[in-house]
């Protein structure tokens, strides 16, 4: 199990049952971003990549 499991198991246990729109989530990682500017690089690649998740080409990156 690698670490971000835990929090990513947490945060099922505490909001599985909510539904969120994509305007929200964007929000949430600036609001993020502005307390953690060291994870700018790692919140900008993970929005690119589920911008992308339809992309033909996007496990190719």
């Amino acid at each position: 199990m690698y670490f971000t499991d835990r929090g990513i198991e947490e945060l099922v246990k505490r909001r599985g049952d909510e539904s969120v729109t994509m305007e929200w989530l964007a929000e949430r990682l600036r609001d993020f971003v502005d307390l953690n500017p060291e994870f700018e690089t790692p919140i900008e690649r993970f929005a690119t990549w589920l911008a992308r998740l339809d992309d033909d080409d996007v496990d190719e990156e």
